[in-house]
């Protein structure tokens, strides 16, 4: 079997370092002749860092994949029109050779539009001005800017030598990205646009094919794929021509600000791979396979959070997400036993029943049958081959040889982990050169208009042509006169100040002082707010802070989704009902905050404030401090916890926007989840009533041993000194594995004689390297209940099954016992048993 493995890993190595020949048929992809059965996953590189590259992938390979897939991120590469940057995250050369030297391939998602939950779909904000564009159709300018940044890539890839027919690991290339979904919107337009897409990429000699992902009338010369959370149903157009490929597997949902946390069942996220692979499928992408960190001001939107963890397989912070990562890594396994067969030949169907179904894929000496219940309640017993075989609810079996079951997707054998943080305050780790008793300095970030740049206009101006995206801030500010003899001052009324914007967000002053605020809300698209105000008599100021939180990145003319105070802006009377519209006066305008353009974000100003007395609960102020790095190499978050909203940086490097009071609604999480049934973003969510986001990774590679930096813009109050680290740590490892559990499928031999004798087996690994079993919290052999961390004893126990699991895995890295009467007894005859564990590491 070692022999084995090493002969596979270098065949990989191999293909990536010689020049290949990629085409298709309507089965599969073909790489040099052979039809290959690919597993991919999408890893982001601007969404991780480069210390952080070479685990993920190397993790990606463990689990099982063969291809890592990206989008290209045009406005992160030109935020500047001819202005080109690839260093550090951006280094996508870099990037895909990392995957190369692991001996996985590559699919390059050009697009240049990307969606994404990045910020203007990937877009950079220049386009917007060219004069006569329109992005996304069959407009001269656009294209022209288009097919100049995709030759950039294409041109950058074939001068490294990175495609597949060069001896790089690129077999695919994408152009355009879901534009099936909303070309109708472009009206005739849009078919001569995606034409001239198609026609522009393949003139592009890559020497690989193209896919458009979402579009079923895609041209010929590229390859139309499917994206969602099931695309087994789905079938290419020409499919005699096409293969089935799957682009995007949603393997879980993006999180947003004010939302609970979307999480994905991975017996769901099984179950939809193998019907994919069932019914004939040959090219899988789970998108997201590690979602990563959207830095800085990278997110879309509005509102997209900052954390893009997706519930990936791999998750934010680099660390194995079990059981899915491993249960998807034996569904790999399990899929790659039945490669040969199903290659070799079409799928043969037939049904046993409303929602029941067997798929064969036979051929000469090779046979390989997935069996399926896509009923989502009731287990159903099939007779297929002259044996019986039992299917849970929503699942599927695998069987390499038609014979043996090597896989149930909803039977999970991989170990779960309960990830914890250890927190410790940022001021325990204060830098000994901080002489203050606090360990923070500050400064006043000036309400209105403070800049030398600002400039004034008649009528309100709409925020992203004005600021070109160039700052989430925009100043609104006018002077206004009021006498003794005025309506708003008579009775010592007061006055409403009512706003009206696109957003996404306001802040409303009144001579220096914070007045109100209102928020953009997902069922209306637009702030509308009346804001109870009092002047005084003489000259008054009102100052109109407004915020973009991301820029729209999805839909039909996105890019023309506007933003800032549109207004009306009015003075309403509460008593004499008088309406004063000061829309159409001089307003000021200023772009940005002063310490944006002083460059506070590093640290190095001269203007920090340090006293005994740290302003806190304050709006618009801008917070310092320096602290060593936490001990050790677990990954760094920060914990928000009693701050408002705003960014920080860390050594002048953006963690990205903080908003921890924006808490999900207190509805819509269930206490357990079934995975049984159609998933959809809704479905399984957590963390209701809560924050969306406390926690904000940090890199450990931003970070030094001593002396860093950590700045703070807080927009609407808070106190920076209940801030705190925390480091990510495994609490608990779980499994809970059955006697009618399959082997393991690493176990796996089609010799019936040899190869099925063991029967299911219960392992565990701790994650860190250097640790090992510490501890069993809990074991138990019978009928067991509960989840990992609440596991509980049921009425059949073994009451050896404790000292028997301490004396196999205690001291240990690793452990695996058999789940049989023959390890533990048998607590209670003719009674179906399981194993469950739940073990610490040290």
């Amino acid at each position: 079997m070692r022999i084995l493995v090493v002969v596979l890993v270098l065949g990989v190595l191999a293909t990536a370092s010689y020049c290949a020949k990629v085409t298709y048929d309507h089965r599969a992809l073909v790489i040099d002749g052979k039809r290959r059965v690919l597993v991919s996953g999408s890893i982001h590189y601007p969404r991780s860092t480069p210390e952080m590259w070479p685990d993920l992938i190397q993790k990606s390979k463990d689990g099982g994949l063969d291809v890592i897939e990206t989008y290209v991120f045009w406005n992160l590469h030109e935020a500047v029109r001819g202005q080109y940057d690839f260093g550090g995250r951006k280094d996508l050369v870099k990037f895909v050779k990392t995957v190369a030297e692991a001996g996985l391939y590559v699919h390059l998602r050009i697009g240049p539009y990307v969606c994404a939950e990045w910020n203007y779909g990937g877009f950079p904000l220049w386009l917007h001005f060219i004069p006569g564009i329109q992005l996304r159709t069959d407009n001269e300018p656009f294209k022209a800017e288009m097919q100049r940044f995709t030759a950039k890539i294409v041109d950058m890839m074939k001068k490294e030598k990175l495609y597949a027919s060069q001896g790089g690991p690129i077999i695919l290339s994408q152009i355009e990205n879901e534009y099936g979904n909303i070309d109708r919107a472009y009206g005739a337009a849009a078919q001569t646009y995606i034409k001239w897409a198609a026609d522009m990429a393949v003139s592009l000699d890559t020497g690989v094919p193209w896919v458009m992902c979402q579009q079923d009338d895609a041209p010929p010369s590229v390859i139309s794929t499917c994206n969602g959370f099931y695309c087994d149903q789905w079938t290419p157009r020409l499919p005699e021509k096409r293969p089935k490929m799957w682009t995007e597997n949603w393997s879980g949902w993006f999180l947003s600000f004010g939302g609970a946390v979307p999480q994905r069942p991975v017996e769901d996220l099984a179950f939809a791979v193998a019907r994919f692979f069932q019914r004939g499928g040959t090219f899988q992408n789970y998108y997201m396979y590690h979602g990563g960190t959207n830095f800085g001001r990278s997110t879309g939107g509005p509102f997209i959070a900052t954390s893009y963890d997706y519930d990936a397989p791999i998750d934010e912070y680099g660390l194995l997400r079990q059981p899915k990562w491993g249960h998807l890594k034996d569904v790999h396994k399990a899929i790659k036993l039945c490669e040969e067969a199903m290659v070799a030949t079409d799928p043969k169907y037939s049904s046993f029943g409303p929602n029941v179904e067997a798929t064969v894929y036979k051929t000469g000496s090779a046979c390989a049958a997935f069996l399926a219940n896509s009923d989502t309640k009731s287990d159903a017993t099939v007779t297929f081959n002259g044996n019986s075989y039992h299917l849970p609810a929503w699942s599927v079996s695998i069987l390499p040889d038609c014979k043996n079951v090597v896989l149930n997707t909803a039977k999970i054998n991989s170990a779960a982990m309960i990830p914890s943080f250890m927190h410790h305050s940022v001021l325990d780790d204060i830098d000994s050169s901080e002489a203050l008793g606090s360990g923070w300095s500050w400064i006043n970030e000036p309400v209105g208009i403070s800049k030398k740049d600002a400039f004034t206009r008649v009528g309100l101006l709409e925020q992203i042509n004005t600021t070109a995206d160039k700052s989430d801030y925009l100043w609104y500010s006018l002077s206004i006169d009021v006498t003794s003899s005025d309506t708003f001052l008579q009775d010592g009324s007061q006055t409403i100040l009512h706003v009206e914007s696109l957003g996404h967000a306001l802040h409303a002053f009144i001579n220096g002082k914070p007045a109100g605020r209102g928020i953009i809300t997902a069922n209306n698209g637009k702030i509308s707010v009346d804001i109870p105000v009092t002047f005084a008599s003489g000259k008054n100021t009102i100052d109109l802070l407004s915020l973009t939180i991301g820029l729209q990145n999805y839909g039909a003319f996105f890019d023309k989704s506007g933003a800032g105070i549109t207004g009306p802006v009015q003075l309403k009377g509460l008593k004499n009902g008088t309406t004063t519209d000061l829309s159409s006066q001089r307003w000021t305008y200023q772009i940005g905050l002063q310490g944006e353009d002083s460059g506070f974000s590093s640290g190095s100003s001269s203007q920090w404030i340090s006293q005994p007395t740290l302003p806190k609960k304050q709006p618009l102020t801008w917070y310092k401090a320096t602290f060593n790095a936490p001990d050790g190499s677990n990954p760094v978050a920060l914990d928000f916890t009693g701050m408002g909203k705003g960014e920080a940086w860390v050594n002048g490097q953006s963690i990205g926007r903080y908003w921890p009071t924006n808490n999900a609604p207190t509805s819509g999480c269930p206490d357990s989840c079934n995975f049984r049934g159609p998933y959809d973003s809704n479905k399984c969510r957590k963390n209701c009533g809560k924050p969306s986001q406390e926690l904000y990774h940090v890199p450990r590679s931003w970070l030094k041993p001593s002396g860093n930096t950590l700045v703070l813009f807080e927009e609407i109050g808070g106190d920076p000194t209940q801030i705190s680290f925390a480091t990510r740590q495994i609490e608990s490892l779980c499994s809970h594995v059955s006697e009618s559990h399959p082997s393991p499928v690493d176990t796996w031999s089609s010799d019936s004689k040899a190869g099925r004798k063991l029967g299911p087996v219960l392992s565990l690994e701790c994650p860190f390297p250097n640790q090992v079993i510490s501890s069993i919290k809990f074991a138990s052999y019978g009928k067991p209940q509960g989840t990992c961390g609440s596991f509980s004893h049921g009425q059949c126990k073994s009451t050896s099954a404790l000292s028997i699991v301490q004396k196999a895995c205690v001291g240990s890295k690793s452990c695996s016992i058999e789940v049989s009467v023959k390890t533990f007894g048998d607590p209670c005859k003719g009674v179906a048993k399981s194993l469950a564990v739940e073990a610490s590491c040290r």
